[in-house]
């Protein structure tokens, strides 16, 4: 049986296809089936104000079309041009690479995939800032 399978801490959130689910008192494994469920770990989200840079704000945008508060036309016009703007800016092989997988995903309608391919870049922009302000 292929899918998602989620591993779910005691009291663990997940939004799964804009309802909230709650895991119970005991770690738990939830496997997902449906092809096309939108799957967020409450955890992992990005709030708002959290949206501050380049590669967070693209995140962000996959972010509301898993969680149904942006449309997935608007937001995968969106996103692809995000992900067009950040490989101007990460333009190392492996970025390349993870954006270029990114944007397939956004195509093929896997939103998941891509933001998880996009939260993978998390760190290496904030080593480019942190290099960016000790430089400065």
């Amino acid at each position: 049986m292929g899918g998602l399978v989620l591993k779910l801490a005691p009291r663990e959130r997940v939004l799964i296809n804009g309802a909230v689910i709650e895991n119970g008192e005991r770690r738990s494994r939830l496997s997902i089936v449906s092809p096309n469920a939108n799957i967020l770990r409450l955890r992992d989200a990005i709030r708002p104000g959290e949206a501050n840079t380049p590669v967070r704000r693209v995140c962000y945008i996959a972010q509301l079309i898993l969680s149904g508060d942006a449309p997935e036309d608007t937001g995968s016009r969106q996103l692809c041009q995000g992900i067009s703007q950040l490989m101007h800016a990460l333009n190392d092989e492996c970025s390349l690479t993870l954006l270029r997988d990114a944007h397939r995903f956004v195509e093929e309608g896997d939103f998941y995939r891509a933001m998880k391919n996009l939260r993978t870049l998390l760190p290496r922009e904030e080593k480019l800032f942190e290099l960016a302000r000790k430089t400065s």
